[in-house]
């Protein structure tokens, strides 16, 4: 088997220990190889050791500045650390690059929408679902920023569609209920913080919102 494809599938079962020697070695069989380099980058980020990662996603656009894979990973590696528009110039370069993925989108609006620039993520994000209609967190997100941008009706849609795939996401129901309270259907909205807080009793924002609405 190829090294790097052995070297992902070592990652998927958890072993980044074996997955880092295997991409060493195909680093060094074929050095000038970016996705060796884009590997080994991915195993290092997931290892903690981001500096060293990101000098391996350069390395890897330094030898083929077309391989969108690595704007992508250098990109994911600058939103975990909340390094946001250093993040969205690696997504959009990603995208310029071909990565077209429901995950690129995604990432791209929700980098936005940590930029305040939630206008600007709504297409990103509802491209993203178009392209992974089964994802639940890309729909949620994007009924989030629909909330946000005060697209009320078109949020609950997403809302709904998200508990559709998967029934015990709390935080779609707090979300709901909040878009019930804002058209002052107050019954259905204490119904659906109650929900919520079935699901993750601990759940504060549900267990805020469900008291003001009693006691007012």
């Amino acid at each position: 088997m190829d090294k790097n494809r052995l070297g992902v599938q070592y990652m998927q079962e958890g072993n980044l220990e074996e997955a880092a020697k295997t991409f060493n070695e195909a680093i060094n069989e074929k050095p000038d190889d970016p996705i060796g380099y884009i590997n080994f980058g991915n195993v290092l980020s997931a290892l903690g050791d981001n500096e060293k990662a990101l000098k391996f996603f350069q390395k890897a656009i330094e030898l083929d500045e077309n391989v969108p894979a690595a704007y992508y990973s250098a990109g994911s590696l600058y939103f975990d650390h909340e390094q946001f528009a250093e993040a969205k110039q690696m997504f959009e370069t990603a995208m310029k690059k071909g990565l077209e993925s429901s995950d690129t989108y995604f990432m791209l609006g929700l980098t936005l929408v940590h930029l305040s620039q939630g206008k600007l993520a709504l297409p990103y994000l509802q491209r993203s679902v178009e392209l992974n209609e089964n994802d639940t967190e890309a729909r949620f997100q994007y009924g989030l920023c629909l909330a946000q941008e005060q697209f009320i009706d078109e949020a609950m849609i997403q809302f709904e569609k998200c508990l559709e795939l998967d029934p015990n996401h709390s935080d779609a129901y707090y979300n709901l209920g909040v878009s019930y309270a804002f058209k002052d259907d107050f019954e259905k909205a204490i119904r659906l913080f109650n929900k919520a807080l079935e699901i993750q009793p601990d759940h504060l924002l549900a267990g805020h919102a469900k008291k003001m609405i009693e006691q007012a």
